[in-house]
């Protein structure tokens, strides 16, 4: 369920950040298991260079700033690259939940990132499928965006920033983009550590059905991207 199907106007301003580089990236292994990924591997060297510049930029960019709201999944891999950008904003302690964890990859755990393509390719035919006891992509989809529709209910005028993990940032950014979530892949990759603004795209005809009139012609996708 994507959740904020019916918004057609934000109140809040959205950006998301990959995690740094992994041990588990380094080692090529799929890693999504809480017992595992919760006190275990964390952000290589490289990878926390790669943070602290991207948040760096962000800053001078003004795009985040200590006024930014940072919540972040519990795996250790994203605490560390929410830390990290928190100190370089000099914003407030970040908010843990595990609604942003990365897609359970069911009996892909622990081995080669390469059976990504397996499941991605199923996801294309199917974003309800859970073949090898993989996460379906609508399950992703459903909590991701509660995250959202919670803020857009409770604040105005805030910015935040997610910090999360590969497929669950780019199924989330779907309902952003108004395709279909099964079509996560064909959204540009984000890449370790990177920063993106989420912008709401919704076409006029899905305006005209929730009687919000949102004018002009269909729009295109848009995204502002910070590289690491």
């Amino acid at each position: 369920m994507n959740h904020i199907a019916h918004i057609t106007k934000l109140k809040n301003r959205y950006f998301i950040q990959r995690h740094g580089k992994s041990e588990a990236n380094q080692l090529g292994i799929i890693l999504s298991h809480p017992s595992e990924a919760v006190p275990k591997y964390g952000l290589t060297e490289e990878g926390r260079a790669r943070v602290k510049t991207a948040a760096k930029q962000a800053l001078a960019d003004h795009l985040l700033d200590e006024n930014t709201v940072i919540i972040s999944s519990d795996f250790k891999r994203a605490v560390e690259t929410a830390n990290i950008t928190r100190a370089e904003l000099g914003a407030n302690p970040i908010q843990l939940t595990e609604r942003l964890r990365e897609r359970s990859f069911g009996s892909h755990e622990g081995k080669s990132n390469e059976r990504y393509q397996l499941v991605w390719n199923d996801d294309a035919n199917d974003p309800t499928h859970t073949h090898e006891s993989v996460e379906s992509v609508e399950s992703v989809l459903e909590r991701a965006t509660s995250i959202i529709l919670e803020q857009e209910k409770k604040h105005e005028g805030l910015t935040f920033l997610l910090v999360s993990h590969g497929d669950t940032l780019q199924i989330l950014q779907t309902a952003f983009s108004d395709i279909g979530s099964a079509k996560h892949r064909s959204l540009p990759h984000l890449n370790n550590a990177e920063i993106r603004e989420l912008v709401l795209t919704r076409s006029e005809a899905r305006s005209i059905a929730n009687n919000k009139p949102h004018g002009g012609a269909k729009n295109r996708a848009e995204t502002a991207i910070i590289p690491a």
